[in-house]
């Protein structure tokens, strides 16, 4: 397969020598002896040194451990593999190492703004205080190290201070964004037993309120085990909820500043955080991952990778459900400026992020690709709506960044900036593919394989193949790889999930291709991936050449293999208002598929649609559909409260009741249940 996607971006010389990787090589030279020519060959070392490339990580970051590590890994497995033994830490020490001047305690280390507050900052030192009042209120309630602490919150200060409090004693930590409705939630955290809960009595979104009183009490009759439930009054200053403590009770409770804040020194695989799979079928997978490897993989991802550090300010649009609210909040790690917004990036229109990056003074800034794909489709110019002199990085992930979106954000943010787009995940938190500040940036490619990260295509049959789509594999352990799944019976699911098809070695269910240069193309889940008469086409190439047409704002296709039929493939589009799917049109959708990929994926119909559904974190549920079309019940195929649309399941719910009729009348079956 060959690889004309052209050249975008060439790091000028000055930014690769201030850049945190080229820093690290030197400092490889100088301490190890090792002299790399350039990237490709340093990516070579680390996934064939594997204990000697974690090991220079921990030295470059001069990670701290009250206790020294035995060896870097017991063996080279999956899963199991056992990293720093002996070793004994915590990630929330890491924020505070480097901040002793009172100048550098001033600096900022968050900025806010939401739909319900102004733009407000919390400095180093006061984030600190709160930190250790929520941590010390804590600790004389009772929680202690392995306790769960859950949250429903919204992406707000008071939530980073929660977070960072649990880790300090040791607690393990699971978050769910407040739009998520009860259902949805109550399955996440009655799988993990909180001992605690945090919680909003509201918030607003798209200008409008939406209180969350009778869903906490929901929530709250739900997990017998809870023994406190802290409110922060956020939609109503006045609200109330009945045996409940305050946030502001947290502060001032008399153990609130008794001591100085201690951090519980835990081993390095210490549970940190419970998180969850997308949900959107079966219960979500309830993935643990430990102290030290979010600390060495967050180090290196934001610091090498990312290029970030303590001049920067580093916004990534998520919400508390969402991996990208994890990477946002590691980014103080290396001393960054984290820059947080509540609210509907949409609303009143889509120039509200760029005008809050305007405001916080954003150096790096992130959101999902659908984002950038809506901002395209709708005209606008960012750098005419607000002022982006300070952004030297754009990032993209949640699913695949288009080219033509690559070539968006260079003719409309601007010209000399990284655009840093990532594919990692939830299961891993940290990326397998992503950004390098030292190399130039192809159209519609990711730079480079992550550091330490033994990524490959891989072929049905276990083959590796060069420059060519298959299977992402990773074959070397990662200290990020989830320690278990919580309850999960001699580790059942989570084989299941990731080794079953290549075993011992980690199957992720993307579709990759790595490039002649080194570079990556993610073309979606391979799960999803239409297979036509032999040929296989990622989706996300399907929606490239579809959504390129004018007229079509978002689309969705599956393909049906209903039994004893020839498959039948289905293409939804949304449709610009005005437009109409008239044979001009739809001729032209074919045409443009036919001619751009394959004839054998032209859809066998087009249908218009009012939305496309998706996840809270913006993924097109394409396996939902093609199982809900197949005849599955809407309840079983997808959590409406794990969606950002549940209303618009009705249509395809209708549709395929409809087809299940026709197959039904021609004597055919059209169900897989």
């Amino acid at each position: 397969m060959s690889n004309d996607n052209s050249l975008l971006w060439t790091p000028s010389s000055s930014r690769i020598e201030h850049s945190r990787m080229f820093d690290y090589m030197q400092w490889l030279a100088r301490e190890k002896g090792l002299a790399f020519s350039d990237y490709d060959a340093l990516w070579a070392w680390s996934v064939e040194h594997l204990e000697d490339f974690w090991e220079s990580i921990w030295q470059y970051f001069d990670i701290r451990s009250s206790t020294p590590y035995e060896r870097v890994l017991d063996a080279h497995k999956m899963p199991g593999a056992k990293w720093f033994e002996g070793a004994q830490l915590n990630l929330a020490e890491q924020l505070f190492r480097f901040y002793d001047s009172e100048e550098e305690a001033n600096r900022p280390a968050i900025i806010a703004r939401s739909e319900l507050r102004p733009l407000t900052q919390l400095s180093w030192a006061d984030m600190r205080l709160q930190i250790t009042a929520v941590a010390n209120t804590l600790r004389a309630l009772g929680v202690g190290p392995g306790d769960r602490v859950a949250a429903y919150m919204p992406n707000i200060a008071e939530t980073v201070v929660a977070f960072f409090a649990c880790a300090s004693i040791g607690a393990i930590w699971s978050s769910c964004s407040p739009d998520m409705g009860s259902a949805s939630v109550v399955d996440r955290f009655k799988q993990i037993e909180p001992k605690v809960l945090f919680v909003v009595d509201g918030y607003r979104y798209g200008g409008k309120d939406f209180n969350r009183i009778e869903v906490i009490d929901l929530l709250r009759a739900s997990l017998p085990t809870l023994q406190h439930t802290v409110l922060l009054p956020y939609l109503d200053p006045a609200a109330t909820l009945s045996d409940a403590l305050t946030w502001n009770a947290l502060l001032t409770h008399p153990a609130a500043h008794a001591t100085a804040i201690r951090f519980e020194q835990v081993p390095f695989d210490h549970p940190l955080w419970i998180l969850y799979s997308s949900g959107t079928t079966g219960m979500p997978k309830p993935i643990v991952h430990g102290h030290g490897g979010t600390l060495l993989e967050g180090m290196k991802g934001h610091a090498l990778h990312l290029d970030l550090g303590p001049e920067d300010h580093f916004h990534w649009f998520s919400t508390t459900g969402w991996i990208m609210w994890n990477s946002q909040i590691t980014g103080l790690f290396v001393g960054a400026t984290i820059c947080i917004y509540d609210g509907n990036p949409g609303y009143p229109d889509l120039s509200t992020l760029w005008q809050f990056a305007e405001e916080s003074g954003t150096t790096f800034f992130g959101a999902g690709a659908a984002y950038y794909g809506n901002c395209m489709k709708a005209g606008i110019e960012p750098a005419k709506l607000a002022n982006l002199q300070h952004i030297r990085t754009i990032g993209s992930t949640g699913s695949p960044l288009a080219a033509e979106a690559y070539e968006w954000i260079y003719s409309h943010v601007g010209q000399d900036i990284m655009l840093a787009a990532i594919s990692g995940g939830t299961d891993i938190a940290a990326c397998f593919v992503g950004a390098c500040p030292i190399m130039p940036l192809y159209s519609g490619e990711m730079q480079c394989r992550t550091l330490g990260v033994a990524v490959y295509a891989y072929d049905e049959t276990g083959n590796k193949l060069d420059d060519q789509m298959g299977e992402l594999v990773v074959t070397e352990p990662m200290p990020s790889m989830p320690l278990y799944f919580w309850n999960d019976e001699g580790g059942k699911r989570y084989h299941e999930s990731y080794f079953d098809t290549y075993p011992g070695l980690w199957r992720h269910g993307d579709w990759i291709r790595i490039t002649p240069r080194g570079g990556a193309i993610i073309y979606g889940r391979s799960d999803t991936t239409i297979n036509r008469h032999g040929i296989r086409m990622g989706t996300s190439e399907i929606y490239r050449v579809i959504e390129s047409l004018p007229e079509v704002l978002d689309s969705l296709v599956v393909d049906l293999e209903y039994l004893g039929r020839e498959s039948y493939m289905p293409l939804f589009v949304v449709l610009r208002p005005g437009s109409v799917l008239d044979d001009p049109l739809s001729s032209r959708i074919k045409n443009n598929i036919r001619t751009s990929l394959s004839a054998r994926h032209v859809p066998d119909e087009i249908i218009v649609v009012q939305d496309i559904p998706r996840t809270l974190s913006g993924k097109k549920m394409e396996l939902p559909v093609k199982k809900l079309l197949l005849g599955m019940p809407v309840e079983q195929i997808a959590s409406r409260d794990a969606m950002s649309n549940p209303e618009c399941l009705t249509f395809y719910q209708y549709f395929a009741q409809q087809r299940a009729l026709e197959h039904s009348a021609l004597g055919t079956e059209a169900s897989i249940v």
